[in-house]
């Protein structure tokens, strides 16, 4: 039985985003929930950490050195061991265009930030309640 105060124990959730206390922070408030988290600095150290890792949900900020969320998103639901996993890109635009483009690369969600812990809560929820379901079905 899964602890209340514990409710994501067992959930590895890899970050990227070239701010480290928006890594920080995501790592503390869901490490807190029971998660094991695993951070990048960018989008090429992201792929390599989804490969080792093989997470349950994968947040991924837009503007990132080298290999931008956008893409790291797109190669990731190009494969066909990762594509499944669901993607949120993260990023403080929340323009029509960004979340337009967000959908083309098959995002799964999209959060601007800043983020409230209860906004970051939700999205795990959400995400991690659907992949359980569907592994459930296969």
């Amino acid at each position: 039985m899964i602890e209340q105060s514990k409710p994501f124990t067992g959930i590895t959730v890899v970050i990227a985003d070239d701010s480290q206390t928006i890594r920080q922070t995501v790592a503390t408030l869901l490490g807190a929930m029971g998660c094991h988290v695993v951070c990048a600095d960018n989008g090429f150290d992201v792929l390599a950490k989804i490969v080792d890792e093989l997470p349950q949900l994968i947040f991924l900020d837009i503007n990132m050195p080298r290999l931008d969320g956008y893409q790291a998103c797109a190669l990731v639901k190009q494969n066909d061991t990762y594509r499944d996993i669901p993607v949120v890109l993260l990023s403080a635009k929340n323009g029509v265009f960004d979340r337009a483009r967000a959908r083309v690369v098959k995002a799964d969600d999209y959060l601007v930030k800043p983020f409230s812990r209860d906004e970051l809560m939700d999205i795990v929820r959400r995400h991690v309640a659907m992949s359980q379901h569907n592994a459930d079905e296969a």
